[in-house]
């Protein structure tokens, strides 16, 4: 009898392989989750206002990451292990996407896909030309909006691409800096990008040279935004816990985007 005691004793882990079973298991979770990040989805914050009314600063947002294949960039630091992209698919015009910004390839920006490879845009009097032909904009209610300068009174409208695609645009007015331009042909392997609130976007109509974007190369595409999952005030924070709840934006969970 004694002999089988000792011997279920002898076999009680000691704390030092209890402690490397816990870090094995830390150290999977960890491994799986990666997994995931690269290959499937990956959380991304609203930081501005540039892609408002449809997305607000503070929305919480799913991207999926297999939408267009995969570059570095789909890699955390996108490490320069390979160029191009592997099973890469093309975007559609109208999807919001996020991308690494190309003048740095590491600030994470998301605007909408508004010219492919061979397109000609331009912008004239605050509307959107695609090749020649004046996308159809229809006019919304105005909204009070803050524009970090104190509250004014936007215009809205929906826009309708070719295809039937839908979404809906901010406009301060049609003499903004960015209402009025030349005509961007965008290069092969690029994409041209511009924000909703189209009087409030440093995107693709600004030169990287002027603090903008420019043409985004095919291989600093991210993902495609498919859904809002939660959404706070600007003014909630980790730190303050009430503001968890007083700040949060329940009609904009679960949104999906279009």
């Amino acid at each position: 009898m004694s002999q089988n005691v000792q011997s279920a004793e002898a076999k009680k882990p000691s704390a030092a392989s209890e402690l490397v079973e816990i870090i094995k298991t830390i150290v999977y979770a960890l491994l799986i989750a990666l997994f995931l990040r690269i290959i499937f989805f990956q959380p991304f914050t609203i930081p501005s206002a540039s892609m408002e009314p449809n997305l607000y600063q503070g929305d919480y947002i799913i991207v999926s990451k297999f939408s267009y294949g995969y570059s570095r960039h789909s890699i955390p630091l996108s490490p320069p292990i390979f160029h191009g992209r592997i099973f890469e698919r093309v975007p559609h015009r109208g999807d919001i996407v996020v991308f690494k910004l190309p003048s740095d390839g590491h600030t994470d920006y998301i605007k909408r896909v508004i010219g492919l490879p061979g397109d000609r845009i331009q912008m004239k009097q605050g509307l959107l030309y695609v090749n020649g032909e004046q996308i159809q904009r229809d006019p919304m209610s105005p909204v009070d909006t803050d524009t970090g300068y104190g509250i004014r009174q936007v215009a809205r409208f929906q826009e309708r691409l070719k295809d039937g695609k839908t979404y809906d645009t901010q406009d301060f007015g049609p003499d903004g800096d960015l209402d009025n331009t030349d005509v961007y042909v965008v290069p092969q392997g690029y994409y041209f990008m511009m924000g909703d609130n189209r009087d409030n976007s440093s995107d693709s109509r600004v030169p990287p040279a002027a603090g903008g974007v420019g043409y985004v190369p095919a291989e600093n595409l991210v993902g495609k935004a498919q859904i809002i999952l939660l959404s706070w005030k600007a003014d909630a924070s980790i730190f303050k816990p009430w503001t968890w709840i007083l700040d949060a934006r329940p009609s904009r969970f679960f949104k999906l985007l279009k």
